[in-house]
């Protein structure tokens, strides 16, 4: 049996950085949890390589670092891969690019020759409102790779279930007097993760290691709870990248969360017009709101945005990074990084006290704010407007 050499992998951003802001302002494309894993866990879990790189934004690449080789397959970070692209990606020659429905996939080295492949199913977002969109085929996607040939740990007799041959549950996790129905696709409940009494989850729904649903939550798929996050209330069709918390009643829905968010008790947000629009949402390439063909969509709120109690969000609210809202009435569509206040009076959150807010919260989790962390947060706190 022949050997595969070593691999090298390095993740394009593929010119999307400011189409996905809010959730790309602290994070490559490639970094975006889009499905139960990032799109990068994905082609890891997938082509097993070496090393791995990145070709993204300048002020970025303090922390998610290029790798400076000339022997490595190049690919977009926008692309989720099923076996179907990691076969033709791993059969590329060296000065070879693959393109699938003529969309870039894949380079190895410097391409001068394209190989053409069309497929029914390519699996890609473009813009932030396609995470939530599209999440469902993503975790259909990744629950066949995670679960391939395991068992998975047999679902306490004390819940009810439907479908319990497309619920998988990880080692150490906990499931007890719930409702799980995977009819309409799969569930998945990750490692050392609780979903706590009386709470009812449609799939596809992915909860990862490590997070929490909160007693008597009510989630609609397809959604994805982000390792270490903490949800409760009603849910449905959103997207927790990680550490992020919604512990309490409220409604969200057609969302994107980043890491490290919080929403105060009985937050909700609107996720559909009452003449329903289609929606003008905030764009990162123009700065200002541009119409779009969708019409659900709830919040996209960068890396540690928190929301105070009985928060009103409006609908397709764009929450850059590092935002504090609170106050009565409804908050502006577009709320900027490090706004601080909200509808009655906002004003710049000072610098040293958004790293404190980040140090406290990371503190909880045993995590410290690295000065990468910190380099990156200054940039974008030079940016905001």
């Amino acid at each position: 049996m022949s050997i595969r050499p070593p691999m090298n992998l390095i993740f394009h951003d593929n010119n999307l950085h400011q189409a996905l802001a809010p959730l790309t302002l602290t994070r490559p494309v490639s970094e975006l949890r889009f499905g139960i894993m990032t799109i990068g866990e994905t082609w890891i879990s997938l082509l097993k390589p070496e090393q791995t790189g990145f070709i993204t934004e300048k002020y970025l690449a303090v922390k998610f670092k290029p790798l400076k080789t000339t022997s490595a397959i190049t690919v977009a970070g926008n692309i989720k891969p099923d076996k179907e692209i990691i076969k033709w990606v791993s059969t590329l020659k060296n000065g070879e690019k693959l393109e699938v429905n003529g969309q870039w996939v894949a380079s190895k080295g410097v391409a001068k020759k394209t190989v053409k492949k069309e497929k029914a199913n390519l699996l890609f977002i473009e813009n932030a409102w396609d995470i939530f969109q599209k999440n469902g085929e993503a975790i259909h996607v990744d629950f066949a790779i995670l679960t391939a040939k395991r068992k998975s740990q047999p679902l306490g007799k004390n819940n009810q279930s439907l479908k319990s041959s497309r619920i998988f549950i990880e080692k150490g996790a906990k499931v007890n007097f719930s409702i799980l129905n995977a009819s309409e696709g799969p569930i998945y409940i990750g490692k050392d993760a609780e979903v706590m009494e009386g709470t009812i989850i449609r799939g596809p729904f992915a909860l990862c290691e490590h997070g929490t649903v909160k007693m008597a939550a009510k989630i609609y798929g397809p959604t994805t709870v982000g390792p270490y996050c903490k949800v409760g209330g009603e849910i449905s069709n959103s997207i927790f990248q990680a550490y992020s918390n919604k512990g309490h009643d409220g409604f969200l829905g057609n969302s994107v969360i980043g890491e490290w968010c919080n929403f105060g008790a009985d937050t909700n947000s609107s996720n559909l017009m009452n003449t329903y629009g289609k929606l003008k949402i905030y764009s990162y390439k123009t700065s200002k709101l541009e119409q779009t063909p969708i019409t659900f969509c709830g919040v996209l709120m960068g890396d540690h945005s928190k929301t105070g109690i009985n928060t009103m969000l409006n609908t397709a609210t764009v929450v850059g990074v590092s935002a504090n809202i609170f106050g009565a009435g409804f908050p502006a569509k577009y709320v900027p990084s490090f706004t601080w206040g909200g509808t009655q009076s906002s004003e710049k959150f000072k610098l040293d006290k958004a790293f404190e807010v980040a140090e406290n919260m990371m503190q909880r989790r045993d995590l410290k704010l690295s000065q990468a962390d910190k380099k990156i947060m200054s940039h974008i706190f030079g940016m905001a407007q």
